[in-house]
């Protein structure tokens, strides 16, 4: 006669968690319906899955005006782009409907208010959402001298932005952004206006503070060496209408002890860059065709 075990009461199964990011047949067309009218993206599709623990750095390349910056708007909320003209655009299964608390942007422009020290442009987005955070005036600021070491800004907290060099101010911009933790940081050329010093420096610390944040990074470049750096995937656009014509994965990830520029001048890092090269060539020259991404193009 066998006996009647107890059973061993099953686990309930993880929920599987919805993509960071999703693009739904996405198009943008400026001054619909005028002899002005231009269409900067048409039925751009793509899903960045939530990678817990991690993040990822997803690069987008692509010919001038083909709609890179357009896109990252787009995902911001800004009133100045959004909505997009058709499609949908999601956030952890939500409906993008505006600008929101876990997005930042790191702008190429310098962005830092320029009658405010470099303490105070830290504080600002704390204090306007301290509400949501529920933190105080002494958490704010221990939070912003916090990541003002972090940027290697400690002993420049009361200079103002112009008193800064162009590399300081982009420190600012990323200590500006990441006190809040959101979990997508959207960057657009944020180390273009950099001499290549300055701009190899700020990669490495890029590097390293994504690391610990564990965010999505979506980056927008003109430098192939930058995307093949950062880049855990780099997304090549079309030209305009802007749509994803190819797709480099499984990118080599950097490594924080390692300098940027010792990486970036081996042999194997400069195939890659080679090879991202030569399709960029193509797909400026109009000679592509649309790559199969699993649902992402």
């Amino acid at each position: 006669m066998t006996e009647n075990l107890p059973q061993t009461p099953q686990q309930p199964q993880p929920q599987a968690q919805p993509p960071v990011v999703e693009f739904k047949n996405v198009g943008k067309v400026w001054h619909c319906g005028t002899p002005r009218e231009f269409r900067a993206l048409e039925n751009l599709s793509f899903t960045i899955p939530d990678l817990h623990g991690r993040g990822e750095i997803r690069a987008i390349l692509g010919p001038s005006g083909c709609g890179k910056s357009t896109a990252l708007n787009l995902l911001s909320g800004f009133k100045e782009v959004f909505p997009p003209t058709s499609g949908e655009i999601l956030v952890r299964g939500r409906p993008v409907t505006g600008p929101g608390i876990d997005r930042g942007m790191v702008f190429q422009k310098y962005s830092s208010f320029p009658h405010l020290t470099v303490f105070k442009n830290v504080c600002f987005g704390l204090e306007i959402n301290r509400g949501v955070l529920g933190i105080d005036e002494k958490e704010i600021g221990r939070r912003a001298a916090e990541w003002i070491q972090k940027v290697g800004l400690g002993g420049h907290e009361h200079k103002y932005p112009h008193q800064l060099s162009g590399g300081q101010q982009q420190r600012v911009a990323l200590a500006r952004t990441l006190v809040l933790k959101p979990r997508i940081i959207l960057m657009d050329e944020p180390f273009s206006a950099l001499d290549e010093p300055t701009r190899i420096e700020m990669q490495g610390l890029l590097v390293t503070l994504w690391l610990e944040v564990e965010a999505t990074v979506i980056l927008v470049t003109h430098s192939i060496v930058e995307a093949v750096y950062l880049g855990d995937c780099a997304w090549i656009f079309s030209k305009a209408p802007g749509r994803i014509a190819r797709e480099f994965g499984n990118l080599p990830l950097p490594d924080p002890g390692q300098d940027p520029l010792i990486v970036q001048k081996s042999r194997e890092f400069l195939d890659k860059v080679e090879e991202v090269a030569e399709a960029f060539k193509e797909i400026k020259k109009g000679n592509f065709k649309q790559q199969d991404t699993g649902g992402n193009v």
